[in-house]
Protein backbone atom coordinates (compact mmCIF):
# COMPACT_ATOMS: atom_id res chain seq x y z
CA UNK A 1 0.00 0.00 0.00
CA UNK A 2 2.79 2.31 0.90
CA UNK A 3 4.25 1.38 -2.61
CA UNK A 4 1.49 2.82 -3.66
CA UNK A 5 1.01 6.03 -1.99
CA UNK A 6 4.41 6.78 -3.67
CA UNK A 7 3.72 6.04 -6.98
CA UNK A 8 0.27 8.28 -6.58
CA UNK A 9 2.22 11.59 -5.10
CA UNK A 10 5.28 11.12 -7.69
CA UNK A 11 2.35 11.08 -10.62
CA UNK A 12 0.99 14.25 -8.79
CA UNK A 13 3.90 15.93 -9.23
CA UNK A 14 4.14 15.11 -12.32
CA UNK A 15 1.04 16.25 -13.57
CA UNK A 16 1.77 19.58 -11.65
CA UNK A 17 5.82 19.62 -13.35
CA UNK A 18 5.35 18.13 -16.30
CA UNK A 19 3.09 20.16 -19.50
CA UNK A 20 0.52 17.01 -20.88
CA UNK A 21 0.14 15.40 -18.30
CA UNK A 22 -3.45 16.50 -16.97
CA UNK A 23 -5.34 14.81 -13.82
CA UNK A 24 -9.47 16.18 -13.65
CA UNK A 25 -11.45 14.48 -10.35
CA UNK A 26 -13.29 17.93 -9.38
CA UNK A 27 -12.13 19.12 -5.75
CA UNK A 28 -9.34 17.75 -3.90
CA UNK A 29 -10.96 14.55 -2.61
CA UNK A 30 -11.77 13.19 -6.47
CA UNK A 31 -7.85 14.45 -7.57
CA UNK A 32 -6.42 12.10 -4.51
CA UNK A 33 -8.98 9.25 -5.21
CA UNK A 34 -8.17 9.55 -8.86
CA UNK A 35 -4.30 9.91 -8.56
CA UNK A 36 -4.59 6.66 -5.72
CA UNK A 37 -6.25 4.66 -8.74
CA UNK A 38 -3.98 5.66 -11.40
CA UNK A 39 -1.22 4.78 -9.16
CA UNK A 40 -2.45 1.02 -9.51
CA UNK A 41 -2.75 1.30 -12.76
CA UNK A 42 0.67 2.26 -13.46
CA UNK A 43 1.56 -0.52 -10.71
CA UNK A 44 -0.06 -3.17 -12.68
CA UNK A 45 0.91 -2.23 -15.86
CA UNK A 46 4.82 -1.91 -14.37
CA UNK A 47 4.36 -5.51 -13.02
CA UNK A 48 2.32 -7.16 -15.77
CA UNK A 49 3.41 -5.50 -19.23
CA UNK A 50 7.22 -3.62 -18.65
CA UNK A 51 8.95 -7.17 -17.98
CA UNK A 52 7.89 -8.56 -21.31
CA UNK A 53 8.41 -5.46 -23.22
CA UNK A 54 12.43 -5.22 -21.62
CA UNK A 55 12.51 -8.20 -22.15
CA UNK A 56 11.36 -8.33 -25.66
CA UNK A 57 13.78 -5.00 -26.36
CA UNK A 58 16.83 -6.46 -24.66
CA UNK A 59 18.65 -5.94 -27.35
CA UNK A 60 18.28 -2.34 -27.36
CA UNK A 61 18.72 -1.51 -23.73
CA UNK A 62 22.11 -3.57 -23.85
CA UNK A 63 23.12 -1.22 -27.21
CA UNK A 64 22.08 1.58 -25.74
CA UNK A 65 23.65 0.95 -22.66
CA UNK A 66 20.24 1.19 -21.04
CA UNK A 67 19.21 4.63 -22.43
CA UNK A 68 16.39 2.65 -24.40
CA UNK A 69 14.30 1.78 -20.80
CA UNK A 70 13.62 5.45 -20.73
CA UNK A 71 11.64 4.84 -23.89
CA UNK A 72 10.26 1.53 -22.44
CA UNK A 73 9.14 4.09 -19.20
CA UNK A 74 7.41 6.16 -21.42
CA UNK A 75 5.75 3.96 -23.30
CA UNK A 76 4.01 2.43 -19.76
CA UNK A 77 2.90 5.52 -18.98
CA UNK A 78 1.16 6.14 -21.85
CA UNK A 79 -0.21 3.21 -22.04
CA UNK A 80 -1.56 3.68 -18.40
CA UNK A 81 -2.54 7.12 -19.42
CA UNK A 82 -4.61 5.35 -22.04
CA UNK A 83 -6.07 2.38 -19.70
CA UNK A 84 -7.13 5.42 -17.27
CA UNK A 85 -9.04 6.94 -19.88
CA UNK A 86 -10.49 3.24 -21.15
CA UNK A 87 -12.15 2.88 -17.57
CA UNK A 88 -13.18 6.95 -16.79
CA UNK A 89 -10.06 8.11 -14.66
CA UNK A 90 -9.27 11.68 -15.14
CA UNK A 91 -5.81 11.04 -16.48
CA UNK A 92 -4.60 11.79 -19.63
CA UNK A 93 -1.01 11.71 -21.25
CA UNK A 94 -0.70 14.08 -24.53
CA UNK A 95 2.31 12.25 -25.99
CA UNK A 96 5.45 10.70 -25.19
CA UNK A 97 7.56 13.62 -24.68
CA UNK A 98 5.46 14.49 -21.71
CA UNK A 99 5.36 10.49 -20.88
CA UNK A 100 9.18 10.54 -20.99
CA UNK A 101 9.64 13.42 -19.15
CA UNK A 102 6.67 12.29 -16.84
CA UNK A 103 8.20 9.14 -16.16
CA UNK A 104 11.41 10.66 -15.45
CA UNK A 105 9.77 12.39 -12.69
CA UNK A 106 7.76 9.64 -11.49
CA UNK A 107 10.90 7.21 -11.49
CA UNK A 108 12.60 9.92 -9.21
CA UNK A 109 10.11 10.99 -7.10
CA UNK A 110 8.69 7.52 -5.99
CA UNK A 111 11.74 6.70 -5.13
CA UNK A 112 12.68 9.61 -2.96
CA UNK A 113 8.93 9.50 -1.79
CA UNK A 114 9.17 5.55 -0.97
CA UNK A 115 12.57 5.69 0.77
CA UNK A 116 11.45 8.11 3.44
CA UNK A 117 7.66 6.33 3.69
CA UNK A 118 10.36 2.94 4.24
CA UNK A 119 8.63 1.24 1.01
CA UNK A 120 11.26 -1.96 0.87
CA UNK A 121 11.48 -2.28 5.23
CA UNK A 122 11.06 -5.41 6.57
Amino acid sequence: MLRIVAIAVATGVAVWLVPGLTLTGGDTVGQIMTLLLVAVVIALVNAIVKPFVTAMSACLVLLTFGLFLLVVNALMLMLSGWIAGQVGLGFEVAGFWPALWGSIVISIVSALTGGVLGVDRD
